[in-house]
């Protein structure tokens, strides 16, 4: 059962906990589009791996994802708006210091916290590529978002270009909420993100067979100190691969 906390824009949104007892600074997880908390970390084994590693992990359900509230309204989306919530959420734990990791969508959330968010320790990012500098986000020269818009609304699965069909199947399969998911996709974001103020040792983590996570070195050279690790996997089974987790462990030691 998800706990709840309440927005400053008065959205109510859910998080999750494993490893309460254990000491140190929580892990903090923030999933990908279309997924969910459970879905991107605990049925990919991540959340076992850190947990089994002693670290306690607390995990959010996005906005229009999961079990929190799914607003069909594009005003209330954005990695941007998820940042705050990602903050707020630190506020409401009354936590000190956490390390941060996130994943694809979840990873746009954590680089803009990473620029503005002091109470950060160490910093993980998944994939995602050089996109981020050519996009500002989501790798749009791969698929985009307008077609991702389209898919999750049509209601003639053939009119579907083929790049963005399986964000309309993995929303089928999850029984997920299309026009909420609609509504973040609409408001991607598409701007430069100040990586050159992110302080925190981070890391980029990117599946060898991940279009969306192109060239990750790059990523990791525009933000200062930081190290791209490639692990096996596309961008859905990356982080299922056990190397995966077992590279979020390492650096967060």
């Amino acid at each position: 059962m998800a706990d709840r906390f309440k927005t400053s824009d008065g959205l109510t949104l859910a998080w999750h906990e494993w490893g309460a007892g254990h000491g140190g600074p929580p892990v903090l997880l923030h999933h990908g589009f279309g997924a969910s908390a459970k879905l991107n970390w605990l049925a990919a084994g991540v959340v076992a791996a850190l947990t089994d590693a002693g670290r306690r992990v607390i995990a959010i359900d996005a906005r229009g994802h999961g079990e929190s509230e799914k607003p069909h309204d594009p005003a209330f989306y954005g990695e941007d708006r998820m940042s705050r919530d990602l903050s707020e959420l630190i506020d409401h734990l009354g936590l000190s210091e956490v390390d941060l990791v996130g994943y694809s969508m979840g990873a746009i959330v954590a680089l803009i916290t990473g620029t503005r968010e002091r109470r950060l320790r160490r910093l993980v990012i998944g994939g995602v590529g050089d996109g981020i500098l050519a996009r500002g986000g989501v790798d749009t020269r791969v698929v985009d978002n307008r077609d991702i818009v389209a898919a999750l609304l049509a209601d003639d699965l053939s009119t579907i270009v083929p790049s963005a069909l399986p964000f309309r199947q993995m929303a089928d399969a999850t029984g997920a909420d299309r026009k909420a998911l609609a509504a973040q996709a609409q408001v991607v974001h598409a701007e430069p993100i100040a990586l050159q103020d992110i302080i925190v040792p981070t890391l980029v983590i990117a599946g060898d067979r991940d279009p969306l996570a192109a060239n990750p070195e790059r990523l990791a050279a525009a933000i200062p100190g930081a190290r791209a690790v490639i692990t096996p996997g596309d961008h859905r089974g990356a982080v299922s691969r056990p190397e995966f987790a077992a590279a979020i462990v390492a650096f967060l030691s």
